[in-house]
């Protein structure tokens, strides 16, 4: 009988378990238009800001860089360097 009960509680907790979401951003492009409404979704087809704001115009939407960009770089070390005097 407990064997019965477990077996219908893991297929319960199972089934009741949400499905995995797909990756929302395209590593592919660096901006995203992410479209708002009923249906709320992310666009990343875009090479640029501008590009993509001209899709946005007169939309329920706005552009955003996209985070997981396969070519993305971080932002630029400081060097600080001394130079020598040539005296």
């Amino acid at each position: 009988m407990r064997i019965l009960a477990l077996a219908i509680l893991a297929i319960g907790a199972a089934s009741a378990a949400a499905p995995a979401q797909a990756q929302t951003y395209d590593p592919s492009y660096p901006v995203c238009l992410h479209v708002y409404g009923r249906v709320s979704y992310y666009e990343c087809r875009y090479t640029s800001l501008p590009q993509c704001n001209m899709s946005a115009s007169g939309r329920s939407a706005q552009c955003v860089i996209n985070p997981y960009f396969a070519h993305a770089q971080g932002p630029a070390a400081y060097r600080n360097k001394r130079y020598r005097n040539a005296y």
